[in-house]
């Protein structure tokens, strides 16, 4: 029979410091005080269960008691003579606790963590941090918000996808990109197993028409080239501040948002600089516009109001809505049709001009109607041009060779109409 240990009390317990392992003897036999290098403490009961044999960890000491370390001994002993292996039920009741929290997680929780720890923590744009929260909740939670994060599928995201990925593809695709971040965030916080279903290349990529090709068909329509002029004339005839600020937009190819939220002290008249902060930049980078003759002069006209910062602002002095600059626009191409004439409609699409669409004009003009550099245009558009690397080491924006591009845009589209017919 193999040497029983003595049996220990609490007090011999106590005084042990030798590192390594230490039989306490008793009932049941098999119990030891695991001692570090460290002098961490901790107890281990070993016993055979069926052929195999266990080594089980009780807990540290002194937090679990002599008394109790041999209490919990004796309820292993007790299981296993039950026919129940004490290891593999707790891998079990592990395994469940795993499962359980799995599903409890929605994708909404498992976003509101991704956001605080990463979105938040490395996104320096203000807009953009708030875009990957509005997007979301605009169109992911209706549908995947309450889903348990384990469990969403291709399904559940092309139901997500699908009411938005022809019409909205944009956006669209970058609901699906923040989709993917959450479920990859989730996969590496254990929270869900096997295959993000949101990746696009050799997953949705099989399902979903392609970006570039949807984006192509449902590209903003714009002013066609010979008919922007006798376009840009109409709207000088029009009164208000919305139909200045999308004649600055014009005369400037920005945004509707740069130029809504452009700001008085943003612009040097003097230099003929508008400078965009990078807050306000769809790229997150500052961007400078030089100023055309006729953006100058446009601005020299406009009032300024008493404590208001913007430069085109709403009627109560605060930033003016998106939807106010497409209204001059349906204005213009309502009367146009009850005169009886088409107005303006995009040359492929053939749907009505939009403020947005005015870039693709500029765009357009700068390849088919100028020699000036592919990249000058991309710049003067605020658009990415070059690798990452090239970016990193392009000192200029080309400001100064951009002003001359600026002045013959601005030239193009207050000549009269006949002359581009010509």
């Amino acid at each position: 029979m193999p040497k029983q240990a003595v049996e220990l009390k609490a007090i011999q317990v106590k005084r042990l410091s030798e590192p390594g392992r230490h039989a306490v003897g008793g009932i049941p036999p098999g119990l030891s005080l695991n001692i570090t290098e460290t002098g961490a403490r901790s107890w281990i009961f070993r016993v055979t269960v069926g052929r195999n044999r266990r080594h089980i960890g009780l807990g540290s000491y002194p937090e679990v008691s002599l008394a109790e370390a041999r209490e919990l001994a004796l309820e292993m002993k007790r299981k296993i003579s039950a026919g129940i292996d004490p290891v593999e039920q707790r891998q079990a009741e592990r395994a469940a606790l795993v499962l359980e929290e799995k599903q409890r997680t929605t994708f909404r929780d498992a976003f509101n963590s991704f956001y605080e720890e990463k979105v938040q923590g490395e996104l320096k744009n203000a807009k953009h941090v708030k875009q990957w929260q509005s997007t979301l909740t605009t169109y992911a939670f209706p549908v995947i918000g309450e889903k348990s994060v384990a469990t969403i599928s291709v399904e559940d995201v092309l139901a997500v996808l699908r009411p938005i990925w022809t019409t909205k593809n944009e956006t669209a695709s970058r609901v699906r990109q923040r989709i993917e971040a959450v479920l990859d965030w989730s996969k590496a916080m254990k929270l869900r197993d096997g295959e993000n279903p949101a990746r696009w290349k050799g997953n949705l990529q099989q399902i979903l028409p392609s970006p570039d090709k949807v984006q192509k068909e449902n590209r903003y329509p714009a002013v066609d080239l010979d008919e922007v002029a006798e376009w840009f004339h109409i709207l000088r005839t029009r009164n208000g501040m919305a139909a200045r600020a999308l004649e600055f937009l014009t005369l400037t190819a920005s945004r509707s948002g740069e130029v809504r939220g452009a700001l008085w002290g943003e612009i040097d008249l003097e230099r003929g600089i508008w400078t965009i902060p990078a807050d306000r930049m769809k790229a997150g980078r500052e961007h400078r516009v030089p100023l055309s003759y006729e953006a100058i002069k446009l601005l020299k006209t406009l009032p300024r109001f008493k404590g208001c910062p913007y430069v085109f602002p709403s009627p109560r002095n605060g930033q003016m809505s998106d939807m106010t600059l497409s209204a001059v626009m349906r204005r213009i191409q309502e009367t146009e049709e009850k005169d009886g004439r088409p107005g303006f409609l995009d040359p492929r699409s053939r749907r009505p001009a939009v403020p947005h669409g005015l870039r693709s004009t500029f765009r357009d003009w700068a390849a088919e109607r100028t020699t000036y550099p592919r990249d000058m245009a991309e710049i003067a558009l605020a658009h990415n041009v070059g690798s990452d690397v090239e970016r990193a080491y392009r000192r200029s924006d080309m400001v100064e060779r951009r002003r001359e591009m600026m002045e013959e845009w601005s030239r193009f589209v207050i000549l009269p109409t006949q002359q581009h017919r010509e």
